[in-house]
């Protein structure tokens, strides 16, 4: 079974981080449809966005992804806790697979290199912020805190 801290200290500093990342990727997102407004839905020109190459799907996916992780952030609950796993999770995923289709047909959303080391980047850190921000009972987190400054005592109950 997953262990995960519980109320961790710097769990305000991991809600703040990926409200940042969920704002770059909501500004990315109405820049990229401003800028590619009018082209095809999965161009492939050389469009840019905040220096990362998009098309107006990407854009547009950004947006909602955007809008998502503000969300999620901005719950006090565990809510922000698996949102942030599940979009650590799809950001990387979609990394690998973009950057295995980077310079066929497939490459759909118009990724370049920088934008997969920018979105495996931005999975990583979402995956690391749901790993600590989970919330549980106040009894919960001093177990864990027990358990945490004396390992030892409590393998032998």
């Amino acid at each position: 079974m997953a262990h995960f801290p519980v109320n961790h200290p710097a769990r305000p500093l991991y809600r703040v981080l990926s409200g940042l990342i969920g704002l770059y990727i909501l500004v990315f997102g109405v820049y990229g449809v401003a800028e590619t407004w009018g082209d095809g839905l999965f161009s492939r020109e050389d469009t840019s966005a905040l220096g990362l190459r998009t098309n107006l799907a990407f854009s547009l996916v950004s947006v909602i992804f955007g809008a998502f992780l503000i969300i999620g952030a901005s719950r006090r609950g565990n809510l922000g806790h698996y949102m942030n796993l599940t979009a650590g999770a799809v950001f990387l995923v979609t990394g690998i697979l973009m950057m295995s289709v980077l310079q066929t047909q497939v490459n759909i959303l118009n990724f370049s290199m920088a934008t997969v080391i920018v979105s495996l980047l931005f999975g990583l850190i979402l995956l690391a912020t749901g790993l600590y921000d989970k919330v549980g009972t106040e009894e919960h987190a001093e177990e864990e805190r027990r358990r945490r400054e004396h390992p030892i005592a409590e393998a032998h109950r």
